[in-house]
């Protein structure tokens, strides 16, 4: 039995990579590609990512103002879920959208523009990273659940 574990916050997109994304209010996720129309989807294992506001919160109680959704370049914003504790291979159900879970955190490259604008980037620790296996859209306030 599937369970709804979350929520999508917001959902957002860049034309460049490294830039801080925009919200838009809906966004379509095609099936081994990744959010239609943003940098950082193609034919490779990090087509989306997500970051769950929980972790963008953490930044905030450190002392690092304007936060909000897309400052750290994620695809999709997420709430009530600690993403980071996920496993490699787990399924997700996203709005339409069924994802992978096929990396946890990375590297940031040098000179990331999240790193110099925000002054430290979250994502290398607990941002996911997910493939599309079931190409839909997904929209704010779309529950989140895990696939069993």
């Amino acid at each position: 039995m599937n369970k709804i574990i979350g929520k999508v916050i917001s959902v957002n997109i860049s034309k460049e990579k490294g830039v801080i994304k925009d919200a838009v209010s809906e966004g379509y996720f095609q099936e081994a590609h990744g959010l239609v129309g943003d940098a950082h989807a193609g034919k490779w294992h990090r087509q989306v990512s997500l970051l769950a506001q929980e972790s963008i919160d953490k930044m905030t109680k450190v002392g690092i103002e304007g936060l909000c959704s897309g400052k750290f370049a994620e695809n999709i914003t997420t709430e009530g879920i600690e993403l980071h504790t996920l496993k490699v291979g787990t399924l997700l159900k996203i709005g339409e959208t069924i994802q992978e879970i096929s990396q946890i955190g990375k590297e940031c490259h040098t000179g990331c523009a999240i790193k110099v604008q925000v002054g430290q980037c979250i994502m290398p620790k607990e941002g996911v990273f997910t493939k599309v296996i079931q190409s839909g859209t997904i929209r704010a306030n779309d529950s989140i659940e895990i696939l069993e």
